[in-house]
């Protein structure tokens, strides 16, 4: 026992010894001479020890944590050398390599950088400052690497100051294509920002928009989280949290953070897909966590660790959901295949990292497939004891190519060829077995324009020195109970599209939507989002979309409006509808009926003309004013009936014009024919001689009908000429167009109106005065009726008409018009048409004389009486009738006489009972 404890501290010596860096040659991990030397960085183990002891020292320390992946691209980089040197593309040239272990440190990186500036063939390995290094001759001529962006950031600073090509084959970080700050790099994988771009838009295509991020507190990990919150908002994608892990594993808050980041993915149950910009073996440790706490999510890995064989093995990982991720589109690389299985004959004198994992082999031979990997993994450098006897015996066939990831090991090859075709470019005229022959920075402008052949291909460097190829979308799926990573699709980072190969690698994708990873429901086509007090413009409550508003997509942020003038849309809507188109039409049950009062009308109109006409020598026809009167105030009526149906169906320009007009004049020629009527019975029985002179010049019949009746058709043709009516479509109705017309001018139309109310008037203050006419022929009477209902008709009319819209309006001046006629119409004609029908027996001349010959009488009598009543209190002596006759100088044979229409002088004391019947002849005559 005690010897076993002596002999594990020489071991530990011993292999302490073997892989620190006691010189300069021992820095150098792999190596192998060449016309023209090409330097390789990879972070070949992923942590660099850290001495306990104190003060620090500057001291290059001792690194842990084989990182397989890492290990096969440095493989591939001394394959794609041994290729070119056994072909014949450079042409008897060879070319050297000498890599190095970043152990994804910049500190150490820059040691190896600094090493890479030395002059050539310099002993000392000495770096010389210069002004100006157009002439400087460095150890190298290029670098192939680094494996992370933020290495290669710094490194790729410091080779800027001779100009040296750096090609990297895997880092993305999105700000090494500004080449002011990076003049000398280069890359064979496309920048960060497709990358970004390719998860929105993955994440976007999927519906989801409230995720989470976990990315590494390092350059490359701020900068791809700042590219990637710029996509996500561009897809109007949230961001719920971001997790910041630390870069390096040996920091002691790195687990405590770790759990942190779980706690917030477990306690966010409304993320379910997390973004997680990491390096492998940061993921590793947070899976195996989350892998403990039952995490089931959707992850979005990127191309650090999308095909990272090692965590896929991780046990009971399908635990942990769905992974897809984004990787390097690869090539063909079977050669490389070929070269592995060959790698076990290679010697491991100049690379001593074939030579570690020969002994990791020996260490971990025992254990089963993953809990093999995780011990190579956490090895360190000191542990590993130099045994490396049997090595054939422990040769795991098939794990190395087991273990590859396509994508970085394509770009790897295709960095170094990038390089060879831009040495060949310049060897063309010149002796590159002369390592002066050529200085980096004219190799640099040769690797601008460099054009490489891949998979049948052109391919080259743009102008931010990226070569833009394609990515493939892979998903990680369990088949026959173990993890395969399997591409489902390819991304286009120039068209943005995803191509699949099949409709089965399609509906994969398609099946990840069935997962939610939203703040809020959907809002679906007919509600719009209202943003609510989170600052997340992805959380917000589903309102419905107002009245006249629709949204007919999901998620709307507004709804749009319709066009209110011909558009409608009710809440909640999807869509606008057009509104229906509304006026009084023919089929509409109220137009029916005002029509056919309207008919009616115009059937008592043609009935009354026919009645009139075969009683034509009757004397009531007569005392109508005979039938050419009767047949313009009947033909005015017919007009007035028909004007209303010009307010029916559809306006038109032609109909507004017609139907006012046309109601206007024929009202007024009606209402003018029926003033001279009314002036012709006031004349003929009016029994005072001042206002019987009066009428006499007023009647004249011809003149005053035409002058009535042209006043408005002035009117109306001033009307239609400076302020014609129109078609309007009404909006007021929310739903509805109403189609109606426009008068134009309410000023016009009201002087129109109020023209036929003056002739209504004056019509009814003649036929008032003339209303004690005989009840037989009282006429007048009758026509003051007429008048008052047309009075009343319109005084109504006025406040409904203005308080009235829609297609009902013209229904109510069809009302108006339809009363007012018929009133006139009925108090003008239909009594007539009762005497002429049921009383026969008064349409008789005698009968009619009679009637005038009683009123005459009465009429005369009392004109006599009240003539002496006056002069009785006129006179001042006892009032007799001859004083009476003597006052009023009017005696004629002793007799007293008074003046009556058509007769100049009666006899007064006793009227003879044949004057009375002149009197009779000469009304009946003058009517």
């Amino acid at each position: 026992m005690a010897f076993v404890s002596f002999l594990i501290p020489c071991f530990v010596i011993g292999t302490d010894i073997a892989f620190s860096c006691q010189n300069t040659d021992d820095f150098v991990g792999a190596s192998s001479p060449g016309d023209i030397v090409i330097g390789g960085l990879f972070a070949v183990h992923s942590e660099m020890l850290h001495p306990e002891e104190h003060p620090i020292k500057p001291v290059i320390q001792n690194c842990a944590g084989f990182e397989i992946q890492i290990f096969l691209q440095t493989l591939a980089m001394i394959h794609a050398i041994e290729t070119i040197n056994n072909s014949t593309l450079l042409s008897g040239v060879t070319l050297g390599y000498e890599i190095y272990d970043t152990c994804a440190e910049v500190t150490k990186a820059m040691a190896s950088a600094l090493r890479f500036l030395a002059k050539f063939n310099s002993s000392k390995d000495i770096v010389e400052f210069k002004c100006n290094y157009s002439d400087y001759v460095p150890r190298i001529k290029a670098v192939t690497g680094a494996s992370y962006s933020e290495v290669s950031m710094a490194v790729s600073r410091l080779l800027a100051l001779q100009l040296i090509p750096q090609v990297s084959p895997a880092s993305s970080a999105e700000i090494l294509s500004d080449k002011i700050r990076f003049p000398s790099f280069f890359r064979t994988i496309p920048s960060d920002f497709h990358q970004t771009r390719a998860m929105a838009h993955l994440i976007c295509e999927s519906g989801w928009n409230w995720i989470g991020v976990i990315a590494i507190d390092d350059d490359n990990g701020r900068f791809a989280l700042e590219s990637f919150g710029v996509q996500a908002m561009a897809n109007n994608v949230c961001i719920a949290f971001k997790e910041m892990l630390p870069a390096y594993l040996s920091d002691n808050t790195f687990q405590t953070k770790v759990d942190h980041a779980i706690e917030k993915i477990v306690k966010e149950t409304r993320v379910n897909v997390i973004v997680v910009f990491m390096r492998q073996f940061h993921v590793l440790k947070l899976f195996k966590k989350a892998v403990e706490r039952n995490v089931n999510k959707i992850w979005i890995a990127s191309d650090n660790w999308s095909a990272a064989v090692k965590i896929s093995t991780i046990p009971n990982i399908r635990q942990l959901g769905t992974i897809v991720g984004f990787g390097f589109k690869s090539g063909d690389i079977s050669t490389f295949q070929d070269f592995l299985r060959n790698l076990h004959e290679k010697p491991t004198d100049n690379n001593k990292f074939l030579h570690e994992y020969i002994m990791l082999l020996s260490v971990c031979a025992h254990l089963e497939y993953h809990d093999f990997q995780m011990c190579i993994s956490n090895q360190s450098q000191d542990d590993l004891l130099q045994n490396v006897e049997n090595k054939h015996q422990i040769w795991r066939d098939g794990f190395l190519n087991a273990n590859i990831e396509p994508g970085f090991i394509h770009s790897t090859i295709l960095a170094v060829y990038a390089i060879a075709h831009a040495i060949k470019g310049q060897c063309k005229d010149r002796n590159c077995k002369d390592p002066s022959a050529f200085t980096p920075w004219e190799l640099l402008e040769e690797l601008k324009k460099v054009t490489v052949i891949d998979d049948d291909k052109e391919i080259k460097f743009d102008s931010n020195g990226d070569m833009s190829t394609s990515y493939d979308v892979l998903l990680w799926k369990e088949i026959d109970g173990h993890m395969e990573i399997t591409t489902m699709a390819e991304y286009d980072p120039e068209k943005g599209d995803f191509i699949f190969e099949d409709e089965e690698k399609k509906k994969e994708f398609l099946d990840l939507k069935k997962v939610q990873s939203t703040c809020s429901q959907h809002c679906r086509p007919g509600q719009m989002k209202k943003v609510t007090e989170s600052p997340h413009t992805c959380c917000y409550e589903c309102v419905y979309c107002p009245e006249n508003h629709y949204s007919n997509q999901t998620d709307m942020d507004y709804c749009y409006r319709c066009n209110n003038k011909t558009y409608w849309a009710p809440a909640n809507s999807t869509t606008c509808y057009r509104k229906t188109i509304h006026f009084l039409a023919w089929t509409d049950w109220f137009a029916i009926f005002l029509l056919l009062l309207s008919a009616f009308g115009v059937v008592l109109v043609l009935s009354i003309s026919v009645i009139f006409t075969r009683n034509l020598n009757t004397p009531v026809v007569k005392a109508s004013g005979g039938l050419t009167v009767c047949y313009i105030i009947l033909f005015s009526h017919f007009l007035i009936f028909l004007s209303t149906v010009f307010f029916v169906d559809e306006p038109t320009e032609f109909k507004c014009k017609t139907r006012q007009a046309l109601f206007g004049i024929s009202f007024a020629l009606c209402i003018s024919c029926i003033l001279i009527k009314s002036l012709k019975i006031l004349l003929a029985f009016s029994f005072d001689p001042k206002l019987q002179n009066f009428l006499k010049c007023l009647y004249k019949p011809i003149p005053t009908v035409v002058t009535c009746t042209g006043i408005q058709v002035i009117i109306c043709t001033f009307w239609l000429i400076f302020r014609t009516p129109f078609v309007k479509q009404n909006f007021s109705i929310p739903r509805a167009i109403i189609l109606e017309c426009n008068e134009g001018s309410i000023v016009a139309f009201g002087i129109m109106l109020g023209y036929i109310a003056a002739l209504a008037f004056i019509c009814f203050i003649f036929a008032f005065k003339g209303r004690k006419l005989p009840e037989n022929y009282n006429e007048a009477k009758f026509i003051t009726f007429g008048m008052l209902i047309y009075f009343i008709a319109w005084i109504v009319f006025i406040p409904v008409y203005a308080t009235t819209f829609g297609k009902y309006l013209p229904a109510v001046e069809i009302i108006v018009v339809l009363i007012s006629n018929y009133g006139i119409l009925c108090c003008t004609f239909l009594p007539k048409c009762y005497i002429i029908i049921y009383k026969q027996e008064t349409n008789t001349k005698s009968a009619f004389l009679k009637t005038i010959y009683t009123y005459s009488s009465k009429s005369a009598g009392s004109v006599a009486v009240s003539q002496i009543s006056l002069d009785s209190k006129s006179s001042s002596s006892r009032a007799t009738i001859s004083d009476s006759c003597k006052s009023e100088k009017n005696s004629v044979n002793g007799n007293c006489h008074f003046q009556v229409p058509g007769q100049r002088l009666i006899k007064g004391e006793v009227l003879p009972k044949n004057t009375a019947r002149t009197v009779a002849r000469k009304r009946l005559s003058s009517i």
